[in-house]
């Protein structure tokens, strides 16, 4: 009887240990789009799993994070996809099988090899992108103005602009405000835009995070958000449709956001599904419509899942023209990087 009974019981640990449908966990490092439940929770049933989401703000922030985590703590990063070669060089993702992953469905641009792969092995795959711009309430100020960044320190509308508090995408519309393009960005000409980012603190209300900077445009709190986009203003359309978005002459920034499995972690293979999974047509379109914030998904067949409403809202059919005229962020080294975050911090305490 005793080994009668301890055979199924074998077979059942057996199965228990076998299937991932029993209590796993998978612990994310991610950007607030991810943690809406509409995203994770299809996937969290089809494997039976709880998805454990910590959200961070900001490439170094991030890292900081990862550099003081036991090793295996995480199993899945949410990253810039500039900084993905920073990451890499600092031992913290792994490397992905390039063929489980679907990027000959694509939006071409955004494919962005050369920086997801480092010496020819790929450690990341861009899941979503989008434009850090001009996001303005259109029944309050003047569009055309919107076609000319001097029209933002012209005094015209001091005292009603926001700007989101990231220094990358910021300092870089400011440069592009100057005629210098963001790949161009160097330690001898960052003092050049010193002047004009202050020059944009003295006209602005405030500067915010993601969540207060939709608030405040969307309240009339301000009626500019400098480093806005459709990320900021297409989750609100449908409360607020006078909020629009513009890319003016002198061109926005294109960014674009990247996830890979962690280096170290103890469920590789879950963490990869996790990974195929959000850049699924799927998985896609409910990352581009996240509650937090929407954007562009990477993965060009999203669109079949999205609504007619959706892929307005988000301009689908306007992207070639979008893609042209938007830069990518700036990618400084350490010393650089350091420099702008100096400057950027001398503009909060101003």
């Amino acid at each position: 009887m005793a080994q009668t009974a301890t055979l199924p019981l074998t077979a059942l640990a057996l199965l228990a240990a076998a299937s991932p449908s029993f209590a796993q966990e998978l612990n994310a490092l991610v950007w607030c789009d991810h943690t809406d439940p509409a995203l994770i929770e299809p996937f969290e049933e089809k494997f039976g799993v709880t998805v454990n989401l910590k959200e961070y703000e900001g490439t170094a922030a991030g890292l900081q994070i990862l550099e003081q985590s036991q090793p295996g703590e995480w199993d899945v990063l949410v990253i810039d996809a500039v900084d993905v070669k920073r990451a890499v060089e600092g031992g913290f993702l792994a490397e992905l099988p390039a063929d489980d992953l679907p990027t000959r469905d694509f939006f071409p641009e955004v494919v962005m090899a050369e920086n997801n792969m480092v010496d020819g092995k790929t450690y990341a795959v861009t899941e979503k992108f989008g434009y850090n711009t001009i996001s303005f309430d259109k029944t309050k100020v003047d569009p055309a103005d919107m076609q000319d960044m001097a029209a933002l320190t012209s005094g015209k509308y001091d005292g009603r602009i926001g700007i989101y508090d990231y220094y990358l995408p910021v300092l870089g519309l400011v440069a592009l405000g100057q005629g210098i393009n963001t790949a161009d960005i160097t330690a001898e000409n960052l003092g050049t835009l010193k002047e004009p980012l202050m020059a944009l603190r003295a006209a602005s209300k405030q500067v915010s995070d993601v969540v207060s900077a939709q608030t405040a445009l969307a309240t009339g709190e301000v009626d500019i958000v400098v480093g806005g986009g459709e990320w900021l203003t297409a989750v609100l359309a449908a409360d607020n449709p006078n909020l629009d978005w513009t890319i003016p002459k002198q061109g926005g920034l294109r960014w674009a956001q990247s996830i890979g499995v962690v280096a170290g972690s103890t469920q590789p293979d879950l963490a990869l599904e996790f990974v195929k999974y959000i850049v699924s047509p799927e998985g896609q379109a409910r990352l581009a419509t996240s509650s937090c914030y929407w954007g562009m998904p990477a993965n060009a067949r999203a669109g079949d899942a999205l609504s007619l409403e959706q892929r307005e809202m988000l301009r689908w059919n306007e992207q070639p023209e979008f893609l042209k005229r938007a830069q990518l962020y700036p990618i400084p080294d350490a010393a650089l990087d350091t420099a702008m975050q100096d400057m950027w911090t001398e503009m909060l305490n101003q």
